[in-house]
């Protein structure tokens, strides 16, 4: 951080006193065009360097020190330009920059090529290997463009897609990666700042879904209660016909009974006689 803060200052005292380039600090280097990068992530690539250092001049060699046991990147790597006058951009412009979390240390240095490394320039090597896997690649951004669809992760082996359609930020994610010029060091922040908006997207789109599922469930529910009044409505007059209808039997039975009483009392007693004698005959039988 002392050397960032010192090649700050270095560049902000020639600005203020309008040195000359040939003048500048940087002129000390002219014979070398070869920088020191600290701070990596541990996870770049020598591809990821070239990349990220390569908006500011065309490399030619790299050399990302690594582990002699494990191969895992040390976090510190050594980058040859074509131009000499492109490492004084990288130095000034990405010294102090923050990548993956980790802020770098770009420096001028005079770097000599150790024993048994390679004497050509490798670049080509390395990223002609890189562009090999493009097809790796593609089926990497699909799943993380499924991955985003769902927001969150998915298994590497689930290549089904959802079956919503795409949200419009996806659909503008996707074409972001895919078309936009690999070249514009704005791509990556562009397609950081995307994806939030995909964030935000998914967001209200799930709020949407939960208020939606909440007011069918509330229509559900007095759905129900409405069926349940009707039946209970329903059973209750049944029981009130019922009633209504062994009430009438009763009321027939009665009235049978008191009109057989009221045609026997009209009778002349000869006659009620006769139909004495003709039960207790019936009786015998």
């Amino acid at each position: 951080m002392n050397s960032i803060r010192q090649i700050q200052a270095l560049n902000k005292r020639e600005l203020e006193n309008a040195v000359p380039p040939e003048a500048s600090w940087h002129a000390d280097y002219r014979d070398t065009a070869y920088i020191y990068i600290g701070g990596l992530p541990f996870d770049l690539s020598e591809g990821d360097i070239v990349t990220i250092f390569s908006q500011y001049g065309e490399p030619v060699h790299v050399n990302l020190v690594r582990d002699k046991d494990t191969g895992k990147s040390k976090g510190f790597a050594f980058l040859k330009y074509e131009d000499q006058r492109s490492t004084d951009l990288a130095v000034d412009n990405l010294g102090g920059a923050t990548v993956m979390g980790r802020v770098l240390r770009v420096d001028h240095t005079r770097y000599k090529r150790k024993d048994g490394e390679e004497e050509e320039d490798n670049v080509a090597t390395i990223m002609g290997s890189t562009t090999g896997h493009r097809d790796e690649d593609t089926d990497t951004e699909r799943r993380d463009r499924k991955s985003w669809r769902k927001g969150g992760d998915t298994d590497e082996n689930d290549v089904e897609e959802p079956s919503r359609p795409m949200l419009k930020e996806e659909i503008e994610l996707v074409e972001l990666m895919r078309d936009h010029d690999d070249e514009d060091p704005m791509k990556e922040y562009l397609i950081q700042e995307k994806k939030e908006e995909v964030a935000r997207a998914l967001e209200n789109l799930k709020s949407r879904e939960k208020k939606s599922s909440s007011r069918r469930k509330d229509s559900r529910e007095r759905s129900h209660k409405h069926r349940h009044h009707h039946h209970h409505h329903h059973h209750r007059r049944r029981r009130s016909d019922e009633r209504s209808r062994e009430r009438s039997h009763r009321e027939l039975d009665d009235g049978s009974r008191r009109e057989r009483h009221r045609r026997e009392r009209s009778e002349s007693p000869h006659r009620r006689q006769e139909r004495s004698r003709e039960r207790s005959r019936r009786e015998r039988d």
